[in-house]
């Protein structure tokens, strides 16, 4: 299943290796300002090229392909497109016999018997993850003024980042990291209990960013440690502010008016210059392998523009659902 959301709908699509990938909105309301200038920063902020991230640079020019005229949305599906243009799969074309350790390549070929493409992870690539950072933008557009923003907060377990990176070049290996991510100006009410708590939809959709393996929200595990007296936010305001935001901005499952406040762990990037042991997947011997291509030493460098994406698109849908998105009219727009 590649669609999320209920009324603010998306659909990812496309491989690493592929002509393209992108994403499909539907519902977005009608009347909203767009132009490819809108996605400039977040894409910038995902790019690799920095330290500690993959040489493998793309174009990522975002092509809207339909749902916006004149400017605005049409409030028809919202279809953005970015080509792949450097890629080398010939880097790939062992990896259907020998699984590279951490990868999807094992339980993508027992799944769909081999005919997924494998070339750089194929579909689950974090390549696509460009998509949910297109449909981010549109996102935070609709849900201004709340803001989202996340940053990342320790790598390698360290809080010097750019020392924990040059750590694990020096070692030929790669790291994890944290990151935090806060929505301010978020209105009470949103959620729906049981099972469409915010924790639980926010949850869902994070869990679809490669790599991340957990998520805290206020206090998180720290929690258990804690005292009732301790942990309990005391209100202070008839607005629902409290002293403290150990609840992360959620109770029961619905925003409480406070920032929304979570914390997600990702894993090290699973290729690394070491050597590794697989299993050759023909003779069922195991074997030394040492993976080609072109790979991030912290995949999190990367994450925190993704993580506000999936947040706002989460708060998008939520808003719409309570009516708290008004439809957006330009008087530009032709009536």
């Amino acid at each position: 299943m590649n669609s999320f959301g209920t009324i603010f709908k998306i659909s990812i699509y496309g491989e690493s290796h592929g002509n393209q990938v992108g994403v499909l909105i539907d519902c977005c309301p009608a009347g909203l300002a767009i132009s490819e200038d809108d996605f400039t920063e977040d894409i910038l902020r995902r790019k690799s090229g920095a330290k500690g991230t993959t040489p493998r640079i793309e174009e990522d020019k975002p092509n809207i392909e339909s749902g916006v005229f004149n400017g605005f949305t049409t409030g028809a599906p919202l279809l953005i497109s970015f080509q792949n243009k450097n890629s080398k799969s010939e880097d790939y074309k062992d990896i259907f016999t020998f699984p590279r350790p951490g990868h999807a390549d094992f339980t993508a070929k027992m799944k769909y018997g081999g005919f997924n493409d494998n070339r750089g992870g194929g579909h689950f690539s974090g390549r696509l993850t460009l998509g949910l950072v297109a449909a981010g933008v549109i996102a935070k557009k609709l849900i201004n003024p709340v803001s989202v923003k996340a940053k990342l907060i320790e790598a390698g377990g360290e809080n010097d980042i750019e020392k924990a990176i040059d750590n694990a070049v020096k070692n030929e290996d790669s790291i994890g990291g944290i990151i935090e991510c806060v929505a301010e100006n978020v209105s009470v009410g949103l959620g729906e209990p049981f099972f469409n708590s915010v924790e639980s939809i926010l949850s869902h959709i994070v869990f679809s960013i490669p790599a991340v393996k957990g998520i805290e929200f206020g206090s998180g595990f720290q929690a258990a440690k804690m005292f009732g007296s301790e942990h309990n936010d005391q209100l202070i305001d008839e607005s629902g502010k409290t002293v403290t935001n150990f609840a992360g901005g959620i109770n029961g499952g619905i925003t409480n008016g406070n920032p929304l406040v979570f914390r997600v762990a990702v894993k090290p990037t699973s290729s690394i210059s070491k050597s590794q042991q697989t299993v050759n997947l023909k003779t069922g011997s195991t074997e030394e392998i040492k993976i080609k291509g072109r790979h991030d030493v912290c995949i999190a460098l990367r994450v925190p523009v993704v993580l506000e994406a999936v947040t706002a698109i989460v708060l998008a849908d939520l808003m719409l659902l309570e009516h708290k998105i008004p439809r957006v009219i330009s008087d530009n727009s032709v009536r």
